[in-house]
C-alpha cells in the first residue's frame, strides 16, 4: 500500500518554472509582447494549466486566430499535450538551465503529433481512461467498478485543483494492495527520444517469489545503454528499486509509472 505520504507529497508537490513566448508569425502588429512566466505542476497537463497564458497573449494575436487550437513547441519539436508535464520536461529539457522555454503557436496544429484537449472535459475524458487502464492492469477493475460517481468527481477535481488531500482521499484506494497481495501487473510505460513509449505486460514478482526491480523492468522492454539515464518524476532512479514499491509512489496521477529514458551529457 502507497503509505509513505511524505514521498507523494514530494512527487505531488513538484513544479517547473516555465517562460512562454508567443511565436512571431502569430504575432498581430510590429509589437513582440512580453512573455509569460509560470510556475506549473509536473503531474499536470498543459491544457489545465494556460489560461493564463491564452489571456497574456489574447490582444497580441492575429485576429484570425483567436478561435484555433493552442500549441507548444521547444526546440523546434511540438509538444504531447496529453503527456504529464512532468514527462515531456524530463524527455526534452532535463539537463537545460530553467526556466523551461517553450514557444506558444496557433496555426497548424500538429494533429499527428498530440491529441487536442480543447476543454477541461476532454482533459477528463482521457485522464479517466488512462487511469481506468491503469486499474484494470493492477486490478482487474475490481475497486473502480466498486467506486460512485462522487468517488471519479472527487478523483478528477482533485487533480483539476491540484488539492493533494482531495485527490489521494480516492487515489488511495486505487493504489491499494488487497489483502496484501502483489498489483497483478504494473501500469507503466517507457519512453525514449523520440517521444513514443512502450508498454507490456510485467508482474513485480517473479515467479520464485523475487521482487523484481526497474532494471528487471526495463530489460524486458528494451536495450539500455550505458550511455542512458533512468528518470522518474525528474529523479534518476536506482535500478535495483522494487517495481511495486516504484509504482506505489512515484506513479503519476493517472496512476502510470511513467519512465524516460534519456541520454547522459
Amino acid at each position: 500500500m502507497a503509505d509513505d505520504r511524505e514521498i507523494l507529497r514530494e512527487m505531488w508537490d513538484g513544479s517547473l518554472p516555465v517562460c512562454f513566448h508567443l511565436a512571431r508569425e502569430e504575432v498581430h502588429g510590429m509589437q513582440q509582447p512580453d512573455p509569460c512566466y509560470l510556475l506549473v505542476p509536473r503531474q499536470s497537463y498543459f491544457p489545465l494549466v494556460i489560461d493564463k497564458v491564452k489571456k497574456h497573449f489574447a490582444r497580441f494575436i492575429q485576429p484570425d486566430l483567436q478561435n484555433e487550437e493552442l500549441w507548444l513547441e521547444t526546440s523546434g519539436i511540438p509538444l504531447k499535450l496529453h503527456y504529464p508535464i512532468g514527462v515531456l520536461f524530463d524527455l526534452l529539457a532535463y539537463d537545460v538551465v530553467l526556466p523551461w522555454n517553450l514557444t506558444v503557436r496557433y496555426q497548424n496544429f500538429p494533429d499527428d503529433e498530440s491529441l487536442k484537449l480543447s476543454t477541461d472535459a476532454a482533459v477528463e475524458s482521457f485522464f479517466m481512461s488512462t487511469v481506468k487502464e491503469a486499474n484494470a492492469l493492477k486490478h482487474r477493475m475490481q475497486i473502480m467498478n466498486d467506486m460512485q460517481k462522487k468517488d471519479y468527481n472527487q478523483l478528477w477535481l482533485g487533480l483539476l485543483h491540484y488539492k493533494f488531500d482531495q485527490f489521494w482521499a480516492i487515489n488511495r484506494k486505487l493504489m491499494d494492495r488487497s489483502c496484501d497481495e502483489f498489483f497483478k501487473y504494473i501500469p507503466f510505460r517507457i519512453y525514449q527520444s523520440d517521444l513514443s513509449y512502450t508498454q507490456k505486460l510485467f508482474k513485480p514478482i517473479g515467479t520464485s517469489k523475487e521482487l523484481h526491480t526497474l532494471l528487471d523492468l526495463i530489460k524486458t522492454v528494451i536495450d539500455l545503454e550505458e550511455t542512458n539515464r533512468i528518470i522518474i518524476q525528474g529523479i534518476e532512479v536506482p535500478s535495483k528499486t522494487p517495481i511495486q514499491w516504484l509504482s506505489e509512489h512515484f506513479s503519476y496521477p493517472d496512476n502510470f509509472l511513467h519512465i524516460c529514458i534519456v541520454p547522459k551529457t
